[in-house]
């Protein structure tokens, strides 16, 4: 219990970084932003491809369908019902879609790097930069590169055994997936921190090498901020609860939709906040596993219960 209660600490000098760095809220948007318009620059040519039917129309987005899933139609002309289902994916779309998912994950790779450096940046005691952080980003194209590559075919084989594994070997592969995704936990680190880090199995040997040292330990800490966000989110709940009780009391029901639409965005607007701390504290926690040391305002005396580095 006190290495939850440290961790927790933990975290919210994690918040006070944040509070420092307010800048380091901006990544975030950046990432989502470029991801939504790499979506739409791949999705608008599909969508509004040429089929000779007005775009409004049932018989143009039935032929976009066609053009990308392979159906199996059955129903009588004479009597105008027809039913469609969807028997796989046509193969030129397949490869469509891969490249639009390889460059969804450079984009997202992209914007990590440049939010993690300037995560580093700020626990160092610098100012944080947004175009210095896309700068560093830019000079490491080929690491990022490469390790979209590896990662995300790495994801797409366990993917696509899972969905053609029976119930045993899907439980298998989501373990060797939560697996995977562990090891993975330093990888954005290690690309920024490491200058020769352009081999991608270098990148996940080092990454799973750092989480080894601190395995149990930050394992407590992430659950120790886990429970302190599920604590507040019960404590919203009971807000809520309250809230839309005293509306009916008041017979005011227009104040629940006011009640449950503050809470709404009280919940996005938190968990937005905890994301970005979760950030820092994972930058924190790398540091201390490679270096042994934490920066200001992180203190000895919390990562002496919190974390414990294992000698190799």
């Amino acid at each position: 219990m006190d290495k939850f209660r440290r961790s927790w600490q933990l975290f919210q000098t994690s918040l006070v970084v944040m509070g420092r760095d307010k800048r380091l809220l901006v990544f975030p948007i950046l990432t989502t932003i470029f991801t939504v318009l790499v979506a739409v620059l791949f999705l608008m040519p599909v969508a509004f491809q040429r089929t000779g039917f007005a775009y409004g129309t049932v018989d143009h987005w039935k032929a976009v369908g066609n053009s990308v899933y392979t159906l199996d139609h059955a129903g009588h002309a004479g009597s105008g019902s027809w039913q469609y289902g969807v028997r796989g994916v046509r193969p030129l779309a397949t490869a469509y879609f891969a490249v639009m998912y390889f460059v969804s994950m450079f984009c997202a790779t992209f914007c990590n790097v440049a939010f993690y450096q300037q995560i580093l940046t700020a626990l160092s005691g610098q100012p944080v930069s947004i175009s210095e952080g896309i700068r560093f980003a830019c000079s490491k194209w080929k690491p990022i590169l490469m390790w979209t590559l590896f990662a995300g075919l790495v994801g797409f084989i366990i993917k696509s055994l899972e969905e053609r594994s029976g119930l045993i070997g899907q439980w298998i592969l989501k373990l060797l997936g939560t697996a995977w995704s562990i090891a993975c936990v330093f990888v954005i680190p290690v690309i920024i921190t490491d200058a020769e880090a352009s081999n991608p199995f270098v990148v996940l040997k080092k990454s799973a090498l750092t989480l080894k040292k601190t395995w149990g330990e930050s394992l407590i800490g992430y659950a120790g901020v886990s429970f302190g966000g599920a604590v507040i989110m019960f404590l919203s709940l009971i807000w809520l609860g309250c809230g839309i009780a005293l509306s009916v009391a008041l017979h005011l029901y227009w104040l629940i939709a006011v009640v449950v639409l503050a809470w709404l965005v009280a919940v996005v607007l938190w968990s937005y906040i905890m994301s970005v701390a979760s950030q820092i504290f994972r930058c924190a926690l790398f540091l201390y596993a490679s270096q042994g040391t934490l920066p200001p305002p992180y203190t000895e005396d919390m990562a002496a219960l919190a974390w414990k580095t294992k000698k190799a």
